[in-house]
């Protein structure tokens, strides 16, 4: 590694101002910083020392992914053997796993790579550290079927309107994972959504996912009904596990929580906006099911810890709506944000058959209302505080 910081800092003179290549400085500093810790030291106060930066964090939050990222891949070849009626060893799933998912994580590192490096060379500015993590997350909450052209041009709307036309890094509204998923859904519905799009099968193969199978069904309890289908294991304990079709990333809880335990360790996630976010599901699935007997919509009766481990609810809330750009600042204002995004998730699922799954709409929606929070949470402490001086 010497070496090769030795070889960097050769070419150097080369992408500075005044070298051959120095409109692409920005490519040269992306890999340097990347491969080492940066040694510029501020010039003038405040000077805040510390021994992490930008890019340690998302390299950490990369980290937290990786036991979910392994399991998807794995979960992949294991949907497609259930599918045909094969067994498999482990290896041999995750091999079929990794044809499926390295393409599609190569295509969105590429594609949101190019967008990130030509906006740095046109600005003149460094290369964004953020799509380290998004460029990972896209194809985690995307479902292993999709069409590599279609995530193309998804990756490209939420790298591009999603965040660089915000300004970059730290200056976008949305999350521009879920920017990205919210267009293939609204775009390309067909291949995000049913009951065949989850699983690499044979024609004819049925693949619903745990939530659309009572939201399908007018009348009887839910859970009831997840267990009668006959393809698939929906009881608690194997939607905790994750051995189920659904996005990537997404299915096993178990590996959810130990990313979860390692970006609160690292102190890189707020343990706030997890919190909240499970209470405010659990409050909305209690008063859903409260109602339930009074109606025949068959997601009022899904109790609150079967909406825990369904669907994108615990990756959302521990990877997206952690998210320090797009979510609050304040303590109470991450409370607050997250117990709405857990209430807006049940609300979502309940209210709307057409699409179950309200984990990334309540997340897209309260990325909007974020900064509200934060300044009514911030009014509030100035208004207490010039009350007490006043006395």
């Amino acid at each position: 590694m010497s070496r090769l910081k030795r070889v960097l800092d050769s070419l150097r003179p080369t992408f500075e101002s005044g070298g051959k290549l120095e409109k692409l400085f920005p490519v040269y500093e992306a890999l340097d910083t990347i491969l080492f810790a940066s040694d510029r030291q501020t010039a003038s106060g405040p000077h805040v020392r510390d021994n992490i930066d930008l890019k340690r964090v998302m390299i950490l939050v990369v980290i937290a992914l990786i036991p979910a990222t392994v399991f998807g891949m794995i979960n992949i070849g294991y949907q497609e053997a259930l599918a045909a009626g094969m067994t498999r060893s482990w290896g041999a799933n995750l091999a079929v796993g990794a044809r499926v998912f390295l393409p599609m994580l190569l295509v969105t590192y590429a594609v949101g790579g190019f967008w990130e490096f030509l906006f740095a060379v046109v600005r003149r500015h460094e290369v964004d550290e953020g799509f380290l993590v998004t460029g990972l997350l896209i194809p985690l909450i995307m479902p292993p079927t999709l069409p590599l052209w279609q995530l193309v041009v998804a990756t490209t709307f939420g790298t591009v309107i999603g965040k660089m036309i915000f300004g970059g890094t730290g200056m976008n509204i949305f999350n521009p994972a879920l920017v990205t998923r919210a267009f293939v859904f609204f775009a390309y519905p067909g291949h995000i959504s049913g009951d065949q799009v989850w699983v690499l099968s044979p024609d004819g193969f049925s693949g619903a996912t745990a939530l659309a199978v009572p939201a399908a069904v007018k009348g009887g309890q839910a859970v009831t009904l997840l267990h009668s289908v006959t393809q698939f294991d929906y009881s608690w304990w194997n939607l905790f596990l994750g051995w189920i079709p659904g996005s990537i990333g997404e299915t096993s809880k178990l590996m959810i929580l130990i990313g979860a335990v390692i970006l609160l360790y690292t102190g890189v996630a707020s343990w706030r906006v997890m919190l909240g976010a499970v209470l405010g599901l659990v409050f909305a699935s209690s008063v859903a099911n409260f109602f339930s007997p009074y109606s025949t919509n068959t997601m009022l009766t899904i109790p609150p810890h079967y909406h825990l481990v369904m669907g994108g609810f615990l990756f959302g809330a521990v990877f997206m709506a952690t998210d320090p750009v797009s979510s609050s600042y304040t303590d109470k204002g991450r409370w607050i944000y997250g117990f709405m995004i857990g209430l807006l998730t049940v609300t979502i699922r309940a209210v709307n058959p057409a699409y179950p799954e309200g984990a990334m709409l309540s997340i897209l929606l309260m990325n909007a209302f974020s900064p509200l929070i934060d300044y009514y949470v911030v009014k509030g402490h100035i208004k207490r505080r010039q009350a007490r001086y006043a006395k």
